[in-house]
């Protein structure tokens, strides 16, 4: 099930936040909702997003969706349920894909929402590499792959027909790896995940 909270006209490329999981190792907490700054952490994921070029969002959510849609203030975003969000984020890139079809969206930029140190400014450079449907660009971390990833709408079946369990497109990635754009963003962004209780440190 979708929800619209406004509607409008999409743009080529849509910003797409996967921010379903539940925070297993964090004791069950959703990732979504973690306070930093005094709110929870899918708000500065989507601010992120928006700040760095994507007009349009639309974010998946999964554990505890209702809480999720309750607490934070998500004005103008398209909100994805996914049901099967215990599968890990591969259904979430697959549920997340299957919302932009018929959008006239372009392009996907796809984020996590427990990266904190990805700032817009990441986003605007592999934003930047959008050149069609065809597109497929990477944020690189001093030559390593990360995120966000850029994925032109050519690409979205084969990434959704590959994408299981906490894989996500990684097999797909690889597999077209010589059509892999790497855009460098270590000197404006830290890939570090919140996936453990010391990892919460990273949060204010």
């Amino acid at each position: 099930m979708t929800t619209r909270e406004t509607t409008g006209e999409a743009g080529a490329v849509a910003g797409l936040l996967l921010a379903a999981g539940g925070g297993r190792r964090l004791g069950g907490r959703p990732k979504a909702l973690l306070p930093h700054r005094g709110r929870p952490l899918v708000e500065h994921a989507v601010r992120m997003l928006r700040d760095g070029g994507c007009a349009t969002v639309h974010v998946v959510l999964g554990a505890r969706a209702g809480d999720v849609r309750a607490q934070a203030s998500l004005p103008g975003c398209v909100l994805v349920d996914n049901p099967d969000w215990e599968q890990g984020m591969g259904s979430s890139l697959r549920a997340g894909l299957d919302s932009l079809a018929g959008t006239g969206a372009r392009a996907a930029l796809v984020s996590l929402v427990d990266q904190p140190g990805i700032g817009p400014e990441a986003v605007a450079r592999v934003l930047a590499a959008y050149e069609g449907e065809e597109s497929l660009a990477s944020a690189a971390y001093d030559g390593v792959r990360g995120h966000p990833v850029l994925f032109g709408a050519a690409h979205w079946a084969g990434i959704a027909a590959t994408a299981t369990e906490d894989r996500g497109a990684r097999a797909y990635l690889k597999e077209h790896r010589t059509a892999l754009a790497l855009v460098e963003c270590g000197d404006v962004a830290r890939p570090f995940d919140i996936d453990t209780a010391a990892d919460l440190a990273h949060l204010e």
